[in-house]
């Protein structure tokens, strides 16, 4: 109860104190290709829910189509502006929306595409038991995919040798261990990492 109290009243103060960015951001997406300023991404959520993953878009049209989930930072799809957003994570921040809806929470098991909850083992389920989040142990691991990913002839195969094993193994590790003092420490420390980028 005490987490999406805090969910819900720092993402709304998130959203109103970050508005003049997300207009910035969206003039910026918008002046490059004229297409949509939000991409919504089919997410499963707690106990397999499916929803809609707000984020600013970073790529081109229709790139869920012409490409695969796995996205390298040298990826054709990227747009200029999407390059940048994604450099600094700020494409992530239209999540504070899920958020605040309660489809995510600020820290959790970061929300994968079905084609790779579909491989979960019985064990990894119970990693939908709780709501997925913006941020957590796996993220601080690996705050940017985009550049283990580059280079790879294919990054489907590179992700799934190079990054989720080890995904996997810390999102189970926060379920098993969660608590209030953890959540906090994952924010700070994300904070922390943002902020030396």
């Amino acid at each position: 109860m005490l987490k999406r109290l805090f969910d819900v009243v720092f993402s709304f103060l998130g959203s109103v104190l970050l508005l003049p960015l997300f207009l910035l951001i969206g003039i910026l997406i918008k002046s490059e290709d004229k297409g949509s300023i939000f991409y919504r991404g089919v997410r499963v959520g707690r106990f397999g829910v499916l929803f809609g993953m707000f984020k600013f878009r970073t790529m081109v049209f229709n790139a869920d189509k012409i490409g695969g989930p796995s996205t390298a930072n040298d990826d054709s799809r990227l747009t200029k502006i999407g390059k940048f957003l994604r450099k600094y994570k700020l494409d992530e921040i239209p999540q504070l929306i899920n958020v605040f809806k309660g489809e995510m929470s600020f820290v959790g098991p970061r929300p994968e595409v079905p084609f790779y909850v579909n491989m979960f083992t019985a064990e990894e389920k119970i990693i939908l038991k709780v709501r997925p989040g913006i941020t957590d142990w796996a993220s601080l691991w690996n705050s940017d995919e985009g550049a283990i990913l580059a280079g790879s002839l294919d990054p489907e195969k590179a992700y799934m040798e190079k990054i989720r094993p080890e995904k996997i193994r810390l999102q189970l590790k926060y379920v098993k261990e969660r608590n209030f003092w953890v959540d906090g420490m994952i924010i700070i420390q994300t904070i922390m990492k943002i902020i030396k980028r």
